[in-house]
Formats: structure tokens, sequence, C-alpha cells
């Protein structure tokens, strides 16, 4: 079979496969998806940031030398300050659209819906970026092609579940969810083609995508998600909160451990794969 009719088959298997994994969530009782969607959240937290600083932000670090340092830093504040004006801007037309009768009762709710916008961009990137990863794979040994797209999707499920977990916490319809979280899995599809046909000549631009997307990340976890957890305050739910979030950061740390030792399996792209993902 051909080597870029593979890239894409298992390419949407690594994108798609684990959306449809995580997807079991959505289709749990109301009233069951309403118990643990307050569990999510503290989960997606830990899962966000740990995808950031234990995975995006080192591996775009360590791809580049020290006289970019700086620049990649720049991209994280002007990422972090981007979104926020973006989100601003989502507020603002809506609210300038009919539907805001009252500004500060409201400004938390369409601050959601602005995480669930953010949430579906950073992951594009980040699916983006695992396609490039899934595409040297195959570059180098089929074989190792086909256990790369695996890692990826097993990877991927327990921040797909806190992805879940977001966009409805921001009004999204289950279907709706299922829909946009969907099309940016097929991200990873265009990941993996950009990189068949230019994987040399696109490599000194990942850093930044993998830094552009921590800071989404990020953004989500601190301006909106974590706000949300202090509305609770009684020591219980405080606990399960922290217990939640550091389970989060584990289970990814430990996936991308995993995902690390593939990666040090590609010897002939390493400079490329050094990108991999959380």
């Amino acid at each position: 079979m051909n080597l870029l009719v593979l890239i894409i088959i298992f390419t949407a298997l690594g994108g798609v496969l684990s959306v449809l994994a995580a997807s079991v969530f959505l289709w749990l009782p109301e009233n069951k998806r309403n118990a643990i969607l307050p569990h999510g959240i503290s989960f997606s937290i830990g899962a966000l940031l740990a995808v950031s600083f234990w995975g995006l932000i080192p591996h775009a670090f360590e791809s580049v030398d020290m006289d970019h340092f700086q620049r990649l830093s720049a991209t994280i504040l002007a990422g972090l300050l981007s979104f926020f004006v973006l989100e601003k801007l989502l507020i603002w037309r809506h609210c300038h659209s009919g539907s805001c009768e009252a500004h500060i009762h409201e400004g938390a709710d369409h601050s959601h819906e602005a995480a669930g916008t953010l949430i579906i961009l950073g992951d594009s990137i980040h699916n983006f970026v695992d396609g490039i990863l899934i595409a040297a794979a195959f570059l180098t040994d089929v074989n190792l092609g086909i256990v790369t797209s695996l890692a990826v999707a097993a990877h991927e499920i327990p921040q797909e579940v806190g992805d879940f977990a977001i966009l409805l916490k921001s009004g999204y319809s289950r279907r709706k969810a299922l829909f946009y979280n969907v099309l940016a899995s097929l991200t990873t599809v265009l990941g993996g083609i950009v990189a068949y046909f230019g994987l040399a000549d696109l490599h000194g631009y990942l850093p930044y995508f993998l830094v552009l997307a921590a800071s989404s990340f990020i953004y989500i976890a601190v301006a909106d998600l974590i706000p949300t957890l202090h509305k609770k305050t009684d020591m219980q739910s405080s606990l399960k909160q922290i217990a939640l979030i550091a389970v989060g950061v584990t289970v990814i740390c430990l996936l991308h451990t995993v995902a690390h030792d593939f990666e040090e399996q590609i010897p002939v792209v390493n400079m490329q794969t050094s990108l991999m993902l959380s």
C-alpha cells in the first residue's frame, strides 16, 4: 500500500479513534454526566497543565538552540495575551448581539463558551503536530508508524474526556461537542499529509506551534477552569479537586513517558520527532 495512504489512514485513527473512545462519556445518562462533570473539569485542569509543562513546552525548547529561547518565551506570552483578547471579543460579540441582559451574571457563561472555542483551537494545533509525529514514524518504518499512531491515540483519550467535559460545561450539546472534537481531530490527518510532503522544511516552525498550543491550554486551565472550582469551598470538595488535578497530571505524564520510549526508536528523523507531544 502507498505510504501516503497509510499515513492518512493511521493519522485518522490516531486522531479520530481517541475522540470516539472518549465519546463514551457523552452517552452516559444525564444525571451521571452531571455528577461526573465537575470531576472531569478537575481532571482536565491537571491534564491540560501537564500537556503544556511536561510535554509541549520542554520539547519545543529542546528542539532549538538558546538563541531561540527568548522568541519561544515571547510566543507563549503573545499566545496568552491573544487568547485573552480572543475571549474578550467572543464575550463582546454575544453581549452586543442582544443575548446579554446582565453582564455580571452572564459574563461567566460567555466565558465558558469562549473556553469551548479555545479548547477546539488548541486541540487542532496539538493534533496537527501529532500528525507530523506519526508521519515521521512512518517515513522511518511502517511498523513503527503503526505503533506510534496507537500510542498517540492512547495518550489522547484522557485529554479528550477532559475536553468533552469542558465543551459540555461551555454549553455545547452532546452532538455538537462530538462534531467539533472530531473536526479538530482531523487536523492530525492534515499534519501527516503536510509532513509527508515537506517534513524537513516544516521543522523550524514546529516549536512555535507547540508553545502556541501550550499557551492555549494554560490559558483555558488557569483563566476559565480553575475559577469554577472556587465555587465549592468546603474541605471535602477541595480535596477531591486537588486529588483529581493530580490524577490528570499523573496520567498525562505516564502516557508521555510511554510515548517518549517510542520516540527514541526513530533515529533517522530524531530531529523532527524530538517534538513529540504529550
